[in-house]
């Protein structure tokens, strides 16, 4: 199976629909919910709910989800009818293999229970209509390429006694998400040498987003939070409370972090540790909306609400 740990929760939806033919009298029947072994509608709608919670047991490498919602509509015609299944979930993976399981059992369903009256009974194919939730619905469109730079707060690895390996990530993982990163710096642990980079991003150089990685600890040394005092216009306490929270459900010792988020102009900085494992951790929850976030600074408006208009119940 692939490894979701790292990823957050998002909200995931998928429509699946399943299209059963049969003559007129059977679909009629079938309408009519007269049929000798009962409603096939309501047995149908069941039996998807139920496959969609059994999809991990049928399919080896599908993850077990927590299934918050699952929705069985009907549509018929002369000849057919249309079976569509929506599932909803709040989990790290999509749900439509869980949507088009759904959509394939509440068709078999209603061929086993319309087949002692019809024998050209045939099903006619299951497809994906829709998914929502995941990466796909944080990309963002903008009017020129978001710059981001990465600076290093550390005193071993400003004095060369210490490879830096969290900087690197970081510029790995912007460089994936479309940033143009500008070059590496590493500063030693000092309140104003960390200041004055991150100001001079800012301010000179207007970037888009400025990430820092160190310093955010208990240690004596670590000054990147106090640093911030005379960097910020405004906070931005969500995205750490984000990335704390995503920590800690994988380490408990992500309590400790001190890191702070926040705006000065246009730019959006964030701190966070030192440990390339927490950062990690940390883009996992923060890159889906990074983007998103520098666009509405520049004033490139919203992006669409991944959640759509779609019923609850």
């Amino acid at each position: 199976m692939i490894d979701v740990s790292p990823k957050p929760d998002s909200l995931r939806t998928a429509t699946a629909r399943a299209i059963l033919r049969g003559s007129p009298a059977a679909i009629e029947r079938l309408r009519a919910r007269s049929l000798p072994k009962g409603d096939a509608l309501e047995v149908a709608r069941a039996s998807a709910a139920l496959a969609v919670k059994q999809v991990p047991l049928l399919i080896p490498y599908c993850h077990p989800i927590r299934v918050d919602w699952v929705d069985t509509r009907f549509e018929m015609s002369v000849d057919t009818v249309t079976i569509d299944v929506t599932v909803r979930a709040v989990d790290r993976t999509g749900v439509e293999v869980e949507a088009m399981t759904g959509a394939a059992l509440a068709a078999l369903t209603i061929y086993d229970m319309l087949k002692m009256i019809d024998d050209t009974l045939s099903i006619e194919g299951v497809r994906l209509l829709e998914k929502r939730g995941g990466k796909s619905d944080h990309a963002v469109t903008a009017a020129s390429p978001l710059r981001a730079a990465v600076l290093v707060a550390s005193d071993t690895v400003a004095a060369g006694t210490k490879e830096d390996l969290s900087g690197r990530l970081l510029v790995e993982k912007l460089t994936a998400a479309g940033f143009l990163v500008a070059p590496l710096l590493v500063v030693p642990d000092e309140a104003e040498a960390i200041a004055a980079a991150v100001r001079r991003w800012a301010d000179e150089d207007r970037l888009d987003l400025v990430v820092t990685t160190g310093g955010t600890g208990l240690a004596p040394r670590d000054v990147t939070p106090e640093a911030m005092d005379t960097v910020f216009d405004r906070e931005a306490p969500g995205i750490m409370e984000a990335v704390r929270d995503h920590g800690q459900r994988r380490l408990p010792r992500a309590m400790l972090g001190r890191g702070r988020a926040g705006v000065r102009g246009r730019t959006l900085i964030v701190n966070l540790p030192g440990s390339r494992g927490a950062v990690a951790d940390a883009l996992a929850a923060l890159l889906p909306g990074l983007p998103h976030a520098c666009l509405m600074l520049r004033g490139e408006g919203h992006a669409d609400d991944p959640r759509g208009g779609a019923q609850v119940s």
